[in-house]
């Protein structure tokens, strides 16, 4: 007998970078995912007049906003209180908090399905993924929800970067890539050429829970190149780009120096290094499990067309 879609999804870290954006596809997604979306955010949050456009925004009559502490284990079960499927997007600094959202989920009598927070990277891609330093809180959270979860069934979406957050030109980490619109200017890590796979389809795993639970994804929006950005942006604006290169040994040795001083940057540096090294290709996806054809895809010029009339969150 097929499984019941969620019938209600309960989202934690709405307003981080990677949140916004899944957040966005599944609250604007024709027809709805589910019958009702809650976003749990702080009130903080709720009282900042930065942050609180997102929340309110994306209010409708089937989304609604919880207020409370996610570190408070009350505010969390009366969260789940009806729940049927939780998706994490919170960030790398509150990655381990997901354990005892995970312990609290498993806890409950509602929640059946959960998302961790994984997405950019892929922790067992291979013999050296376990040693990357902004895995080790991704791996401590995976070997829970192996090693305790017995109700709660876990899907991992492994999409790669997110193009909204690949292409900016980071101004503290320039030699490790980007793109600026504005000085025409790009940072390319090695030739340029290196493939580099990118996604944004959490919702797509929503809609498809048989292919989807208890699963860890392997999804594509496209596969592109630097160079392909480049010739992309320059197409678009009408204008020839400067292209300057971080060989892809150079950007190592930054990147040991970063971890060496401490510097929170230090994890841009190693992402962008697994990326450019094609830490995120395969030769098969899990696309079409999902039922998606590179039709249905979002193509590397609407991304660069958003990034160039400014249209970010």
């Amino acid at each position: 007998m097929a499984i019941q879609l969620p019938s209600k999804i309960l989202i934690f870290g709405v307003t981080g970078n990677i949140g916004k954006y899944i957040t966005n596809a599944i609250v604007s997604a024709k027809p709805p995912i589910a019958q009702q979306i809650s976003i749990f955010t702080s009130q903080a949050t709720t009282s900042s007049r930065s942050k609180q456009s997102l929340p309110s925004s994306w209010k409708s009559e089937w989304v609604s906003v919880i207020t409370g502490d996610l570190n408070n284990a009350d505010d969390v079960r009366k969260a789940y209180s009806g729940m049927d499927t939780v998706i994490s997007c919170l960030g790398r600094n509150a990655l381990l908090t997901q354990i005892e959202l995970l312990k609290l989920a498993e806890e409950s009598k509602d929640v059946q399905w959960y998302f961790p927070g994984e997405y950019g990277t892929d922790i067992e891609y291979g013999a050296s993924s376990k040693n990357e330093k902004p895995h080790q809180g991704k791996f401590r959270v995976r070997e829970f929800t192996r090693n305790n979860l017995k109700r709660v069934r876990c899907t991992y979406v492994i999409t790669g970067p997110y193009i909204d957050m690949f292409l900016p030109l980071a101004p503290v980490a320039e030699d490790a890539g980007g793109f600026d619109i504005k000085s025409k200017r790009a940072v390319v890590v090695g030739t340029g050429d290196e493939k580099v796979g990118v996604g944004k389809l959490v919702a797509a795993a929503l809609r498809h829970i048989e292919a989807s639970i208890g699963k860890v994804l392997k999804v594509h929006s496209f596969v592109t190149t630097p160079n392909a950005i480049v010739a992309a942006f320059e197409r678009q604006t009408g204008t020839k780009w400067n292209v300057d290169h971080t060989p892809t040994q150079k950007l190592r040795e930054v990147e040991k120096e970063k971890w060496d001083a401490n510097d929170p940057i230090a994890t841009l540096y190693t992402l962008k290094r697994i990326w450019a090294e094609g830490g995120t290709i395969y030769n098969k996806t899990d696309n079409e499990l999902l039922g998606l054809k590179p039709e249905d895809m979002e193509p590397l010029s609407a991304a660069v067309k958003r990034a160039v009339n400014g249209e970010v969150y």
